[in-house]
């Protein structure tokens, strides 16, 4: 069993930052494919970032657009989310997921994650 806890989200002015953070309990974490994705308000779950168990392969969405970075830390258990230039359109719950894998892989597939945080709301104002 995984649990994850999501944090750092809030309101910030478009072209901010915020850095979101996941803890993982367990001793999974370091075989687990880590993601985040975001649900806004009367759309579905979109794909942000994903990356491999050691860290070393990472993808992101096609909007991110070299403003966000996925990172890790397997000593800590933790997931970061550090996001950059934040615009309006950024707006949404982000939530952190894991994947058991067997292999150093990532994935973007939403239902190759069996492990789901509680969510974080991210606001980005005008």
């Amino acid at each position: 069993q995984v649990q994850l806890v999501e944090s750092g989200g809030g309101l910030v002015q478009a072209g901010g930052s915020l850095r979101l953070s996941c803890a993982s309990s367990g001793s999974a974490f370091s075989t687990s494919a880590m993601g985040w994705f975001r649900q806004a308000p009367g759309k579905e779950r979109e794909f942000v970032a994903a990356i491999s168990w050691s860290g070393s392969n990472a993808v992101y969405g096609y909007f991110v657009k070299g403003r966000f970075t996925i990172s890790r830390d397997n000593a800590k258990n933790m997931l970061y989310l550090q996001m950059n230039s934040l615009e309006p359109e950024d707006t949404a719950v982000y939530y952190c997921a894991a994947a058991r894998k067997w292999s150093d892989e990532y994935s973007v597939k939403s239902g190759e994650y069996a492990y789901w945080g509680q969510g974080t709301q991210v606001t980005v104002s005008s």
